[in-house]
């Protein structure tokens, strides 16, 4: 055993694993179990999750029984029938992932220490990205470790500012550099590296999440980065289409 095995031993943790799998879906119905390179969409995330080793339960929340079948065969609990009103379009996730965490707690007589919350439609997050988030989570004392990518430099883009005597708007930059230089005559290698969430990996520590009835803390968080590749989300038939293509590839 490697001193990175002894300090996970040492500070084990009751770690529970939320897939939110919602049967209704607008944009692309039914996404979460469409196929894709043979196997259900949701099946990569359930596949992921089992494969880190790093949660003692890995539940999927749905109102769907197709949905929770198809999550039984590849590995995850269904538990439950996630109730009506979590199952609307104006539900929110937080009080989804709240609902399965108390019932898990009350089955199984145990305080999740942390929760991972994982949407099904990020099917390029691997085992590894898992378990590199849960390392962080460990060694540090942040409420929670995101996923996230490189994101467009903030101080390239404008918004109004105001408008000229002849009411035509005047255009600012959006943020500024704070040492006075013109962020328009950098490139982006000389510019602050910034990110934005992917939505493939959140994992939360339980007391801060229902204190504060939120998954993340934007002042108290790390994170782990994926590439722009890792972090494609399913919301359109195209996206499906992309990441089928990626994962051919890598086949």
């Amino acid at each position: 055993m490697n001193k990175d095995d002894k300090k996970t031993e040492k500070k084990k943790l009751y770690v529970v694993g939320v897939i939110t799998a919602r049967g209704g879906s607008k944009g692309l119905p039914r996404k979460n179990i469409l196929p894709l390179n043979g196997k259900p969409v949701i099946a990569y995330t359930i596949e992921a999750a089992l494969k880190s080793g790093v949660m003692d339960k890995v539940i999927v929340s749905t109102d769907d029984k197709e949905i929770a079948e198809i999550s039984k065969r590849y590995g995850a609990e269904v538990p439950f029938m996630r109730p009506a009103e979590l199952a609307t379009d104006t539900a929110h996730s937080i009080d989804v992932i709240e609902h399965a965490v108390n019932f898990i707690e009350q089955k199984e007589g145990k305080k999740a220490d942390a929760v991972f919350t994982l949407q099904p439609t990020s099917p390029l997050r691997t085992a590894e990205h898992l378990k590199m988030a849960y390392k962080k989570f460990l060694e540090s004392d942040v409420d929670c470790v995101v996923s996230v990518k490189k994101a467009y430099p903030p101080w390239w883009m404008l918004k109004k500012i105001g408008s000229d005597k002849n009411g035509k708007d005047i255009y600012g930059p959006f943020a500024e550099l704070g040492n006075g230089a013109n962020a328009h005559n950098l490139e982006r290698q000389q510019l602050p590296p910034v990110y934005e969430l992917n939505g493939a990996v959140y994992i939360t520590r339980g007391d801060y999440m229902k204190k504060a009835h939120n998954v993340t803390n934007p002042h108290n968080c790390s994170i782990i980065e994926m590439s722009d590749e890792e972090s494609y989300d399913i919301d359109s038939e195209v996206d499906l289409l992309v990441i089928e293509r990626i994962i051919k590839k890598r086949e």
